[in-house]
Order: structure tokens, then sequence, then C-alpha cells
């Protein structure tokens, strides 16, 4: 590998096309180079009906363009029934965590849901950019999940991030900052003037804005954490937020070189004005646009992309969408084909899209909703649980060792297989996969390819594919030689290859 769904409309399928070897490919569509590369890093996974769906809008750029603008209008009737499938959401922190010391259940398994409800999200979704850019953020503006303090505000928080992953980052950062949950997570909960914890206060400058640098010192640490008291969480007795204004320090205030009289109490509205101001710092455009090239064009992208992306997100007014835009306009991006890594839970999410998995609502522990979890596990990764504040890591080089590869070999012929999970799941049967018989090994593959990588095959994946079958790539196979573990080695094959594990 470089370093550096299913989904729920009905869709025309698109013409035919015959291959040099006689196959059709009724019903598969397949992107060209660019619509592909623009698919593979703002959605979850290239399926046939996706890029069918991108044709009939005029390409890739006016999907990307109708995702973007109001998310809230793309049908998503599949994911809007999610909620009832995971009970527990309904309830209020405060509620939670009654139940939790009630023994309904506990506060891990509240978090668990909140993981599962997130990969069936992701993966089924028709608002795929709304989805992964809820990521990227919840990854930026990170709270762990599970966490023993914070998880009774996790739900919302979440709900948080989503509802301003399009919008401006400053807004963003203003709710994030000063939410429940990331106040449980960095102790900002509990600080107050006379007792203030620091923890929130620098991260804030060293991960979520400004960066690590000379910029600031201690004294604009401690000054940070002094603005920010006030917000409070009854941690470990109720879970009620609110703003407390005697707890909150008074009196002027200097962080870097943001300045305020911070006379009043209710420190909300200069608190509120410390945290546009850092949303705005030219740091935090410099820094912010950095990780968005690095999620979505390369692991090290270059001085001129950042610098391109920096300054359409300050002229915006932190403008996200437009910020995005500037990115795709770049040549940068448009060079970066296949030069990302998927993740654990990208390569869990993308697979189950192209294998055409359809999830049942969960009934047992043995469910699909539950497994695809644990997959995503095995291969080193669930949603939110990384211990630290800073994130999972962006690049390459964290997702490609040995293990996670050997990993992820074994869970893609589980998934190919319909082996495990099999309760509350419907899987597509192999030979659904095939084109019509008979046909040499080489159109097979090839048609099996524009399935699941949205391309024609490769003359290596056909080599690949014929050692692991043990068949020559001109053969002519009729249904009998191709029974449903033949084909399925088949499937897994194409998915262990670095088209599938890179985006």
């Amino acid at each position: 590998m470089n370093s550096s769904t299913r989904n729920s409309a009905t869709l025309t399928p698109t013409a035919s096309a015959p291959d040099t070897q006689g196959v059709t490919h009724r019903g598969v569509a397949t992107a060209n180079r660019t619509d592909r590369h623009l698919l593979n890093r703002f959605s979850y996974g290239v399926t046939p009906a996706l890029v069918a769906q991108t044709k009939s809008l005029g390409g890739s750029r006016a999907w990307f363009n109708q995702q973007v603008r109001d998310p809230a209008r793309i049908e998503d009737d599949f994911v809007a029934g999610l909620r009832a499938w995971f009970p527990r959401t309904r309830y209020s922190p405060e509620q939670l965590w009654k139940r939790h010391g009630d023994g309904v259940y506990a506060g891990h398994e509240v978090m668990w849901d909140l993981q599962r409800w997130t990969l069936l999200r992701r993966t089924y979704s028709r608002r795929q950019v709304l989805e992964v850019m809820t990521d990227f953020w919840s990854n930026f503006l990170h709270v762990s999940a599970p966490h023993d303090k914070a998880w009774p505000h996790r739900w919302e928080y979440d709900a948080v991030i989503r509802r301003h992953a399009l919008g401006r980052f400053d807004n963003l950062l203003v709710a994030a900052i000063t939410h429940p949950a990331m106040g449980c997570y960095l102790d900002n909960g509990r600080s107050t003037k006379d007792n203030p914890n620091e923890n929130l206060g620098r991260e804030l400058l060293e991960l979520h804005t400004v960066g690590i640098g000379e910029h600031y010192d201690e004294k604009d640490v401690l000054n940070s954490a002094l603005m920010l008291t006030g917000y409070r969480v009854d941690i470990r007795r109720t879970y009620a937020a609110s703003y407390a204004p005697g707890d909150h320090h008074t009196g002027p205030l200097r962080i870097m070189d943001f300045q305020h009289a911070n006379g009043s109490a209710d420190g909300r509205p200069a608190t509120q004005a410390y945290l546009r101001h850092l949303a705005r710092h030219p740091l935090t455009a410099v820094r912010l646009a950095r990780r968005l090239c690095q999620q979505f064009v390369r692991d090290d992208p270059s001085d001129a992309l950042v610098g391109h992306v920096a300054a359409a997100y300050r002229s915006s007014g932190t403008d996200i969408r437009t910020t995005l835009r500037a990115l795709l306009a770049h040549p940068e991006f448009g060079a970066s084909v296949d030069m990302k890594v998927r993740t654990p839970c990208e390569d869990a999410i993308a697979t189950y899209r192209v294998l055409g998995v359809k999830a049942l609502r969960p009934t047992t522990d043995q469910s699909f909703a539950n497994m695809i979890t644990f997959q995503a596990h095995s291969m080193g990764q669930r949603p939110f649980d990384w211990p630290r504040p800073d994130g999972f890591p962006l690049v390459g080089e964290s997702w490609s060792g040995v293990s996670r590869v050997l990993n992820s070999f074994h869970t893609h012929h589980l998934q190919a297989g319909g082996f495990f999970p099999k309760g509350q799941v419907q899987y597509r049967k192999p030979a659904s996969f095939l084109p019509r018989l008979p046909a040499k090994l080489g159109a097979v593959v090839d048609h099996v390819a524009r399935q699941l990588l949205g391309r024609p095959a490769s003359a290596n994946q056909k080599a690949a594919v014929s050692i692991r079958l043990g068949l020559a790539v001109t053969e002519p196979l009729t249904a009998e030689r191709l029974p449903d573990f033949k084909v399925i080695r088949m499937l897994d094959t194409l998915l262990n290859t670095p088209t599938h594990m890179s985006r």
C-alpha cells in the first residue's frame, strides 16, 4: 500500500458495456479516474450505486455540491430509523447516569451503542460528505468514547459536531469547547476561578487551534484556563450541566494577541469572543488547513497547497464549505489518487458497502451492528476509542503495519464469505457477483473488480486471483467450476489489494 453501501436509494442501472472478452457488465457502473478519486476521498467507499447516482447528477463535483449545499434535503430514511435500534439514546445525560447507578446498564454499553450507530451511519447514509466531515471534526475535537467521566454527554456531543460539520469552524469551536462532554473529558467542568484546571485551556491552544510553538507560554495557558471557567458539570453526581457566574474568573485577560476586559461574572460573551478569535487566527488557519490536506489529499501536503486552503479558510470567515472547495480546486488534490491508506474503520465500512451487505435491526449480541464494531477493532480501531485528546493519526504509516494488514486480510475473508456475523444481516449470494457464464477467468475477475474496486481489474489483480484459485486467466469457466468457496476467494483477493485498502 502507498503510505502517503450499499446505497439505500433505488438507482437506474447504467447501460451495458461489453469488454474485450465478451462479458457484459450489466448494472455495474464504473467512474472515470477524476470522479472515482473525489468519491473515494469524500465517501466511505465507491459503489456501483454511488457511481450511478453521481453520473445522473452530472459528475462528482455536482454530487459534492449537492452533498454540502443542504444535507438535510437528501433523503436518508434508513439512517433516520437507526436511532430506534438503540433505545438508550433517547435518554438525557442525567437519565443515563441514573440508570447506570441503578444497575440498568453500564456506561460503556451506552458508548458501544454510539460506536455501532456511528459505523452503521457511515456505511448506509446517503449524506456521505456530512458523515465524512463529522468524522473529521470528531477526531480533531476529540472526546474519547468510552470515557469514564464524559460518557453521559457523549451522544449529545456527537449531534453538536454533526450539526456544525459543514458550517463555520468558529461556530463549531464555540459549541465543542463549551460542551459538557468536552468539559468532562478535559476537566473544565470542575475548573473554577479559585481552583483552575489548565487541561482544556492548554489543549485548546495546542490541539484545537494555533498548535504547539513559541507563540504562547505558561501564562497564556493559565489565562486560557481562567477564561474558560464558569462552565460546570455535576460530574458523577447528577451530570447536570450549568453555567456558574460565581465560578468565572473576572478581570482583564491577555492570551497571546487576544485581550479582553472580562469584567462580567457572566463570562460567556468573553469566552465566545476568545474562541472566535482563536478560530480566525492565522496559525489556526494553517494548522487546520494542513490537517484537512492530510485527511483528503496526502500525508505530506506541500506548503503551497496548505497556504491555498488556509487563505480560503480565512477569507471566508472560517466557512468549511468554501475551504473544502478550495482544497478540491488545487492541482495537488487531483494528483493524489490512491495516496491515502484507509484506516481500519474506513476499511470495514468500505468493504461492507461494496459487498452490498444489508444490516437488520439488532436483537442479540451476535448482530451485524455489533460485529462490525469488533471487526474494525480487530484491524486496529473503533470509533472514538483513542485514549489521548489528539485524536487518531491521519498518516498512512500509522495504519500500515504487518499486524493491521494481516488482520485486514482475515477480516476481508469473513466479510466476503458472510461467515461472521450470521445474525440480523442479509448477504449477497457469492454467485450474484459473477457475470453471465461461461466466460474466461480474466473477464470474470474484471467484472467483479468493477463492483468491488470501481474500476477494471489490472493484470496483477487477474494474476493474483489466478494463483489463488489455481486457474489460468484464459481458462473458460462455467458455474460448476466456480462454486461459492472459489468466488469468495476471488472476492477477498481483490479486497486485499492496495486498490481497496487505499483511497
